[in-house]
């Protein structure tokens, strides 16, 4: 059996640059891997059960694709506690693990399985760029940072609509689509007013949300402290 860590990552900041002919939009951000994290088991056999959750659906499981993208077959069990919907990449961080272990080092072909896989491979800090595909590692910065994680997800999808439905507005604390995110979904408006009483700082929305965040330890109820990980080195 061999085990794997899968690293959540976290989206510091992010600016939207531009939008695609097909539709997909243009970022700009700095994107961080965390100590909170997924372990994955690797064993002989076929399909992927995660706890806590029903049965898998292969066509629509980022392990399954990884897995078929690299030609490797296993069975994956998955203990979960990166929050699934909270926008820290944990799909994207599990697939990220399966083409580390099968000695996958194509950062750009990693964006067929999704705009977030590139970075979950390369880990630590970096600049995203392009549609998620364009990664430039950074020097890693040791942070520690307090999340607060609302028990609801947000649909990337319909959060970029709604921000080209408003005209594409600048958010004013780093993250375009934070007023977009707060429109599609305004039950997020009272987890960040619960952080920041509960901190003194002004949070910040992780890309599409649904999680809000901090520098510093603060820990307390409902709200999880995390430290930053540097990036592991990518091995053919």
């Amino acid at each position: 059996m061999t085990t794997l860590i899968a690293s959540a990552k976290l989206t510091l900041s992010l600016r939207i640059t531009g939008v695609q002919d097909d539709g997909y939009h243009l970022i700009d951000a700095e994107m961080v891997a965390l100590d909170l994290a997924d372990t994955l088991e690797i064993e002989e056999g076929h399909g992927v059960a995660i706890s806590g959750a029903d049965e898998i659906d292969p066509s629509e499981n980022l392990i399954t694709r990884a897995l078929a993208l690299v030609g490797r077959t296993a069975r994956i069990t998955v203990d979960k506690r990166i929050p699934p919907g909270a926008g820290l990449g944990g799909g994207s961080a599990n697939a990220a693990a399966i083409l580390r272990w099968a000695g996958y080092t194509k950062v750009q072909g990693a964006a067929q399985l999704g705009a977030d896989v590139p970075f979950c491979l390369v880990g630590g800090r970096a600049r995203v760029q392009g549609i998620g595909e364009l990664v430039q590692p950074l020097d890693y910065v040791p942070r520690t940072l307090t999340l607060n994680i609302p028990p609801f997800g947000c649909s990337t999808p319909a959060v970029y609509q709604r921000w080209d439905e408003m005209g594409g507005p600048e958010g004013s604390n780093g993250n375009d689509l934070e007023p977009a995110a707060l429109e599609v979904e305004p039950r997020l408006d009272q987890y960040r007013r619960e952080l920041e009483e509960a901190t003194g700082q002004t949070a910040r929305l992780a890309g599409s949300g649904s999680t809000w965040f901090v520098e510093g330890a603060y820990p307390g109820e409902g709200r999880i402290v995390v430290s930053t990980v540097p990036s592991q080195p990518l091995r053919a």
